[in-house]
């Protein structure tokens, strides 16, 4: 595949672009603090309401279901063309940090789920209404600037493991840590953004584009590369932490294990950017399969790795959390390229969609996995993700390659 970008286009040099992405890509890590706040704190959660490993894990599931949910509403309300983007971003911001702070005053597992599920619909006026904000700014380098936005959420949802080793690992310092953060990201975009030069056209929502595109050969080998990465995704971001705390043991403290937790998950920034810029020079395929196939070797490590010292462990987990997530932003921009030109709205809402659907059933399959197999093989499973994610894009890759082929020359004697 030819690199996304060869060269400037005409007239994107506009010096207030870089801004305009620092100021999205902090609003962002903010933000999404919210997003794993009740995972970072769910052993505490256990202990306070008798939950099972299961219930810990809707913790997080229910989160996605609302995003899922929310996305879904916006995009058959066509809200994103309704509401500026300023306000829509920054209004959702707020309200995901008052319902996150809500969890200080849950009476109990049913209503920490509701408010799980609320800031999940909440956050879905933030992460991709904010990609599409940093994409008005940039034309070329545009998959250095999602990359950095997509870096920067992943940090966010790192954070609340990085407020547990500096303030302890009690709630309210976790929760109201990340709701104080999400106010400030609210502030930061309400006062210092404005929309770029480049603005996109308003489209409707239509049903119709749904069966279009499930049709649609490239934009659904696209998509299956990206459930791939799903699969993998946030069983690993929300399984990791716990494998670590019990693999750490009896020899680290747990403040640690909360900072090596936190880079596992936020190496995953670096990660982001790693790829934005890989993918703009060496093409969006060799990025994505790259990312993941180091990403599904680490998923059959980590297990057997639980005997090394924990430092190796806590390398291995930082290559592993670098790579997990360098290649999401991609997936993106890979459906833009392949998607028919009057369906990229509805084939990016369909993308997500089915990918944060899928999370749901490896983040609560990974607990059977580790009660089956143990930690020493539960995460082998997920390496399932990657292969098949790999599989889809090689199939696009070729499918892209014939279909730009020049024809061959008829042979004599055929007729036409």
């Amino acid at each position: 595949m030819t690199p996304a970008s060869v060269g400037p286009w005409p007239g994107d040099d506009d010096p207030g672009r870089w801004r305009a992405l620092a100021v999205v890509s902090a609003a962002m890590l903010l933000s999404l603090s919210a997003w794993m706040t009740a995972t970072a704190v769910g052993a505490e959660l256990q202990v306070r309401w008798g939950l099972t490993t299961s219930e810990v894990g809707w913790l997080t599931t229910t989160v996605q279901l609302g995003f899922v949910a929310g996305t879904a509403l916006a995009a058959v309300l066509n809200v994103a063309d309704v509401v500026r983007a300023r306000t829509l971003f920054a209004t959702s911001a707020l309200m995901a940090a008052l319902v996150n702070a809500g969890l200080l005053l849950a009476p109990g597992y049913a209503s920490a789920l509701a408010l799980r599920f609320l800031t999940g619909a909440f956050l879905a006026g933030v992460y991709p209404p904010g990609m599409k904000m940093v994409s008005t700014w940039f034309r070329s380098a545009r998959g250095l600037a999602i990359g950095t936005v997509v870096g920067a959420l992943t940090v966010g949802k790192a954070t609340p493991w990085l407020i547990k080793a500096a303030g302890g690992a009690s709630l309210g310092a976790v929760v109201a840590g990340a709701s104080v953060a999400g106010l400030a990201g609210s502030l930061l975009v309400a006062a210092g953004y404005r929309d770029g030069p480049y603005p996109f056209p308003s489209r409707p929502f239509e049903w119709a584009r749904v069966g279009r595109i499930l049709r649609h050969r490239e934009t659904m080998l696209a998509t299956g590369g990206y459930l791939g990465h799903m699969w993998e995704l946030y069983a690993m971001w929300t399984w990791a932490p716990t494998f670590l705390g019990v693999a750490a043991a009896g020899r680290v403290s747990t403040g640690t294990v909360d900072l090596v937790a936190f880079g596992a998950i936020a190496a995953g920034g670096l990660g982001c950017v790693w790829g934005g810029l890989a993918a703009d020079r060496i093409g969006r395929a060799r990025v994505v399969n790259l990312a993941m196939g180091v990403s599904g070797v680490c998923c059959l490590l980590a297990g057997p790795a639980t005997g090394l010292p924990f430092v190796a462990l806590a390398v291995l987990t930082w290559v592993w959390g670098f790579f997990v997530v360098a290649d999401s932003a991609q997936f993106s921009a890979l459906v833009t390229e392949v998607a028919p030109a009057d369906s990229v709205g509805t084939a990016l809402m369909l993308q997500t969609s089915m990918g944060f659907l899928l999370t749901m059933v490896t983040i609560q399959a990974l607990p059977v996995a580790v009660d089956t197999f143990s930690w020493r093989w539960g995460f082998a499973f997920l390496a399932l993700g990657p292969a098949a994610g790999i599989f889809s894009i090689r199939r696009l890759a070729d499918v892209r390659r014939l279909a730009s082929a020049p024809s061959s020359p008829q042979s004599p004697g055929v007729p036409r």
